[in-house]
């Protein structure tokens, strides 16, 4: 007998402020526990949601530290005790010194089991562009991560795709504008065959604004659903691999005050 395999999911679609860390910590412990009162299996976060965007202006990058630092470890445990998994974006100082973007993967257990470093890097930016592009099994699903700009070209996710990832997960900081998505996670759903889950975020940063910017459910080019807010927001839905669509088509949006 075929085992289908069900994925109930929420993403935090988020106002970060830029280089307020504990602000950011706070919101991001706060909707993780508001989401785990919805039973789900995970639970992510948009790009940099710890830091925000265009945090190096107003805190610089010499904060960063080696991961998990103090408060990972701590919402590690967080992490735990709720028994979802969490997919967390933020800064991290690598082995090597370097600064890079990066999106952890923190299991039921508390462990952290994986992590994609962004590729799409600006060449005056503060982050280092990673070289690691590799699924990560989660729940016996194998799990891709495309982090915002990863998007812009075929290489992340025809990689992913190569390599065995079922479903790609895409947190992202991207709103429209001059340089803002112009389909890109469409293509790159048509490309791969993949459904493509975009957890972007609201609010603005120096010279960027969210306000406008979508989280979405991509499958074969079209948007299952879209999401845009002004306030952080919870969306919860259930995806079925073996189907490749919504297991129900009830979409759930809770605000956070």
């Amino acid at each position: 007998m075929t085992i289908l395999k069900r994925v109930k999911i929420a993403l935090l679609h988020l106002l970060p402020i830029a280089g307020d860390i504990r602000y950011n910590q706070e919101l991001i412990e706060r909707s993780v526990k508001l989401a785990s009162n919805k039973e789900v299996d995970w639970i992510i976060t948009p790009e940099l949601s710890v830091s925000g965007l265009q945090f190096r202006h107003k805190i610089g990058i010499d904060w960063i530290e080696r991961q998990p630092n103090s408060w990972m470890n701590r919402f590690c445990q967080l992490v735990k005790s709720i028994d979802t998994t969490v997919f967390l974006g933020s800064p991290e100082k690598g082995e090597d010194g370097k600064y890079y973007n990066s999106v952890f993967v923190i299991d039921s257990n508390g462990q952290i089991i994986g992590k994609q470093r962004k590729i799409n890097v600006l060449s005056d930016g503060w982050s280092t562009a990673g070289k690691v592009i590799e699924p990560i099994t989660i729940d016996d699903i194998h799990v891709g991560i495309m982090i915002c700009a990863d998007a812009y070209t075929t290489n992340v996710a025809e990689r992913l795709c190569q390599k065995g990832a079922e479903i790609i997960i895409a947190p992202a900081s991207w709103g429209p504008g001059l340089h803002g998505p112009n389909g890109e996670w469409e293509q790159r759903s048509i490309e791969t065959g993949l459904p493509i889950i975009v957890c972007n975020r609201t609010g603005e940063d120096e010279t960027v604004s969210f306000w406008q910017a979508e989280s979405s459910l991509i499958k074969n080019g079209e948007r299952v659903f879209t999401h845009q807010s002004k306030q952080s927001a919870i969306i919860t839905f259930e995806w079925n691999l073996e189907r490749q669509q919504l297991h129900s088509a009830q979409v759930e949006v809770d605000y956070i005050e």
